[in-house]
């Protein structure tokens, strides 16, 4: 048996601010290093270019200009070199800056590229209990505007480390100089220093509160969004509008927070060489007094303080982005660090064309409810044998949902076991349940793509996928087909968002055959013909229980399904009656009508909606018929 690979290794930055602030951008570094090695070594040839221009300058002024000036033929001569010098370092400078851009941008988009598709391999790694305690919007957040944010500060980042270049040699300089002069010019470094903790105070909090305000503006959208229909039938434009209003003014203040901190910081180190050049003036004024230096020693020092300016401000744009950047990264490496209670086993299920048998073993499901817990499955009993079709019947909040869940280990029991062919859920892996076990939900989910990308999950030429005479067996055994057919391109019929260009019945038999071209043999209906018409669904559930297969071969699945309609039920082989998270009774329909009071009861209430429902559908036909009954 191989061995488990190591768990992965921990994306939360801790220690303390300087710590965590090394620590990311070492990662960050690390996680491109060519391409950032580019970025800093075309930083550092400015950087070492832009010095070089007062050499140059120096050089071809005496050695040319001032000659030439003069009349001396053999400097006119040179002339030509000189500016073919001059051009070199020009053009190395437009190199170099260009270089730094171009990689930098490169290791920022492929940083970007890479956490957002950690982060949405995350999401479709978690379990759904995760899922629901995390609004949608905040998971958009998280893969985009914290994504940006946890990279920010990768733009400027080589350039500072770039000319870091600048600042050793104008400080070489500045030293050979006079001491003096190199510690007045020299003290604006710790100045920035001081500064950034005294900004990194004030940001950071700022930050934390602006990142958290775009995901709750991003979720109140998200929801006006996916609550249109709603939103629109009730006549809520106008409250959504206010509360989308009211969080988007609260994120711009908080921006404004931001903005105006930021405002006073930039200032601040921009600031920071002229003061600098002002001190080296006035050390020099007193050291030049002293006949220490001479009047072109102050101009040198000044003239190389600011050219220190551009890797000071450099600095301070990497300082100025790094509490956002670490804040982004915080709220990225929640996601990434969530660890899965539903880890997956090693073991496989043999394949076979019968159905599975299922057995459930003193189950039980309980939830976090405040301080406590609540009961939503307990001591539940339940053998499925292979082959069979079994109902699922109870009132609402019986827990039927959360039994068909574990089926296809969307969760795991609190207590108990649950198997598949004698082996526990929680011991096989991920495929050898997905590749025998399907389950089909009452709310359909449709892909914005084709029927074919629809059903099959797959591109065209993925290997394994289902081939066309699959899909079709599979739409006709859905009783789809002639839906699919009656579509511009058939299979390659492009359907609408959440498939508008469909009615919900005919996408929960899409949702149906997409469960059936996979052949399980365990198939679990919750619920999944709700919208369809009681007379096809009585089609379907008897071509299942006739063993019809979208392969040509046998196939004759174990099926449970959650039913809600009497004649859905008397089909099954077997009913199970569960209320208040306890198996009550099971045998036949006849048999549970005869002996269960509470199942008779509640048969009544069934056959009482489905002819509620039957009379809604005869009169919506009878309108389309009569144009609305003008």
């Amino acid at each position: 048996m191989p061995a488990r690979p190591a768990p992965p290794r921990q994306v939360a930055l801790t220690g303390s601010l300087a710590r965590r602030s090394v620590l990311l951008l070492w990662r960050g570094i690390a996680s491109q290093p060519r391409t950032y090695v580019l970025a800093i070594g075309a930083s550092a040839v400015f950087g070492a270019s832009t010095v070089a221009v007062s050499t140059v300058l120096g050089i071809v002024t005496d050695d040319v200009v001032v000659p030439a000036l003069g009349g001396s033929a053999e400097a006119r001569s040179r002339i030509w070199l000189a500016g073919l010098a001059l051009a070199a370092v020009a053009v190395t400078l437009a190199l170099s800056v260009a270089g730094r851009r171009v990689f930098a941008g490169i290791g920022v988009a492929d940083q970007q590229a890479g956490f957002r598709t950690r982060v949405t391999r995350q999401y479709l790694r978690l379990p759904l209990p995760w899922h629901r305690r995390h609004p949608t919007g905040q998971l958009l957040s998280n893969a985009n505007a914290d994504v940006e944010a946890a990279t920010s500060v990768f733009n400027p980042l080589p350039f500072a480390l770039g000319v870091v270049v600048m600042i050793g040699v104008a400080a070489v300089q500045l030293l050979r100089t006079d001491l003096w002069l190199a510690l007045a010019a020299l003290v604006v470094l710790p100045l920035a220093l001081a500064a950034n903790v005294v900004f990194e105070r004030k940001m950071s909090p700022a930050v934390t509160r602006a990142q958290q305000l775009r995901a709750e503006v991003s979720d109140i959208a998200h929801e006006s969004f996916e609550g249109a229909l709603l939103v629109k039938s009730l006549g809520a434009e106008d409250r959504e509008e206010r509360r989308f209003t009211a969080s988007a003014q609260t994120l711009r203040d908080a921006n404004i927070r931001v903005g105006v901190i930021r405002a006073f910081f930039d200032p601040v180190i921009d600031m920071l060489p002229g003061l600098g050049t002002l001190l080296v003036l006035l050390v020099g004024t007193v050291r030049a007094a002293d006949g220490a230096v001479g009047p072109g020693d102050i101009v040198s020092a000044a003239y190389l303080l600011t050219l220190m300016a551009v890797p000071v401000r450099a600095f301070g744009w990497v300082l100025g982005d790094l509490p956002r950047t670490l804040v982004g990264h915080d709220r990225v490496a929640r996601v990434l660090d969530a660890r899965s209670t539903l880890e997956p086993g090693d073991g496989t299920l043999e394949p076979s064309t019968a159905g599975a048998r299922v057995t459930l073993r003193d189950v039980g499901v309980s939830v976090p409810v405040g301080s406590g817990s609540a009961e939503l499955l307990t001591g539940v009993d339940l053998e499925l044998a292979p082959g069979r079709t079994v109902a699922l019947v109870g009132p609402t909040g019986a827990g039927k949902t959360t039994l068909a869940s574990m089926l296809s280990r969307l969760v795991d029991p609190s207590s108990g076991v649950v198997e598949i062919d004698g082996h526990d859920l929680r011991t096989l892996r991920a495929d050898a349940i997905t590749s025998q076990v399907a389950l089909v939900a009452q709310t359909t989910f449709v892909f914005e793509d084709t029927v074919r990308a629809n059903v099959t999950l797959a591109d065209v030429d993925e290997p394994g996928a289902p081939n066309d005479d699959e899909v079709w067996a599979a739409l006709r055994l859905a009783r789809v087909d002639d839906v699919v057919r009656a579509l511009p391109g058939g299979l390659d019929a492009p359907l609408g968002e959440r498939g508008s260009n469909l009615s919900g019945g005919q996408r929960q038999r899409l949702a149906l055959a997409r469960a059936l071209v996979r052949r399980p043999r365990l198939l679990v209906l919750d619920d999944a013909t709700s919208a369809v018409d009681p007379g096809v669904e009585q089609q379907i559930l008897t071509g299942l229980r006739a063993g019809a297969t979208p392969a040509g071969t046998a196939f004759a699945p174990t099926v449970l399904m959650v039913a809600y309609r009497m004649s859905s039920v008397s089909l099954a082989d077997e009913v199970v009656h569960l209320e208040g998270g306890k198996v009550v009774d099971r045998g036949t329909h006849a048999e549970l009508l005869a002996r269960d009071p509470g199942y008779r009861e509640l048969a009544t209430a069934y056959e009482q909606e489905t002819a509620r429902r039957a009379a809604e559908l005869d009169d919506a036909a009878a309108d389309q018929t009569t144009g609305g009954g003008r």
